[in-house]
């Protein structure tokens, strides 16, 4: 029974920063509006949050990874609680920034932590499947973050969308206290000795290969919403519903990669990544029809709801055997990876809008897909 709670409080810490980090998306008009600023300038709290998140979080856990897991837990939760209380309540847009900064910060190193409690309180036939439910709960936020958030923002204001996740993190944090585990074993170690970890080809290759796929993925995610108006000319209407179906098959996908992480381990990533190399060389083609367009970009969204679990496992599989010191930085790996690459991927999508029309930008895609697949097969050789 403790088991399954404590499951669900994790599944919920991950709902939770999934809901801070893309909430933002959905009001982003109304913050604009409410500091008479420009989207641009607003829009720049989305890839400052990116870039935070992916530099303090391996930051944050090597330096804390010699100090008790539980206080840590803690004391981060607190931290994000009053920086994302800070956001609900800013006065002006700098506030605003500097409040998105510190909850960027903390953002990854809990999610972190999370994830090694995860490897601490499931049997290892069972790892795969929490790793990944985990996972989907910060899926299910991408999909059902945004639309609370507008709600929310309709209703009263973008400050109360805030304020709710204020709420939500007190409760929360509130049955961390009581039902994870503390003084669990700890191996201790210099930066050094962590820092060890990354030298494994394993690891290396890895890191390669879910910033590749992640770049790939957001090449096009960054224009969802115009290939499914503009160049599949479905309705503003049919948009909502069509964003949540290509949600769920990343939940869907998420759901499929526990299990074939723990039958498989990491012997399916070529399959994926050639499995997205071709879906992203095919959407140009499948374009030229809404109904196979959508179709496509649900294939391609389930496959890529796949890569993130079944890596993550594995760092913290080689951490746990080869680097115990190092559990922690093995933990944030697969965040910070994510997060550089929606910054590569949004960065060169922008730029090749320029020059390509954004039904073609499945080839750029595809350029970071090429990398993944000859990454994956490395990493076969190197896993035999």
């Amino acid at each position: 029974m403790k088991y399954r709670l404590q499951s669900i409080v994790f599944v919920l810490v991950a709902f939770l920063l999934g809901c801070n980090e893309f909430m933002v998306v959905g009001v982003i008009s109304n913050i604009a509006k409410s500091y008479h600023a420009s989207l641009s300038t607003v829009g720049l709290l989305v890839t400052m949050f990116a870039l935070t998140y992916a530099i303090c979080t391996p930051v944050l856990t090597t330096i804390t990874a010699k100090y008790d897991r539980f206080k840590v837990l803690m004391t981060l939760m607190v931290v994000f609680l009053v920086g994302n209380t800070l956001t609900a309540c800013s006065p002006n847009l700098l506030c605003l920034f500097a409040s998105r900064i510190i909850t960027a910060a903390v953002a990854g190193a809990i999610i972190s932590l999370v994830l090694v409690y995860v490897s601490i309180i499931a049997p290892i036939q069972k790892r795969s499947m929490l790793v990944a439910t985990v996972f989907s709960g910060f899926s299910t936020a991408t999909i059902i973050g945004v639309p609370i958030g507008t709600t929310i923002s309709t209703a009263f204001s973008w400050h109360a969308s805030f304020a709710f996740i204020s709420i939500l993190t007190l409760i929360i944090t509130i049955f961390l206290f009581f039902l994870v585990p503390r003084n669990t074993k700890q191996a201790k170690g210099s930066i050094m000795h962590q820092l060890q970890l990354l030298r494994d080809p394993r690891i290396f290759l890895g890191i390669v290969i879910m910033v590749a796929l992640m770049s790939a993925e957001y090449t096009f995610y960054t224009y969802i919403r115009p290939i499914i108006t503009d160049v599949l000319h479905y309705s503003t209407t049919q948009l909502n519903l069509l964003l949540g179906l290509v949600g769920i098959m990343f939940i869907i996908g998420n759901t499929c990669a526990g299990t074939i992480s723990g039958r498989y381990g990491t012997s399916k990533m070529p399959l994926i990544s050639g499995a997205c190399l071709l879906l992203l060389l095919l959407m140009g083609l499948s374009f030229t029809n809404a109904f196979t367009g959508i179709i496509l970009l649900c294939v391609i969204c389930l496959v890529l709801g796949m890569p993130g679990s079944i890596l993550q496992v594995m760092f913290l599989n080689v951490a746990d055997r080869n680097y115990p010191e190092a559990m922690n930085l093995a933990s944030s790996l697969n965040p910070i990876c994510t997060n550089i690459g929606v910054t590569v991927g949004s960065f060169t999508a922008s730029v090749s809008v320029n020059f390509l029309a954004i039904g073609e930008i499945g080839y750029i895609g595809a350029i970071f897909a090429i990398i993944s697949t000859i990454g994956s097969v490395l990493l076969i050789r190197h896993d035999k």
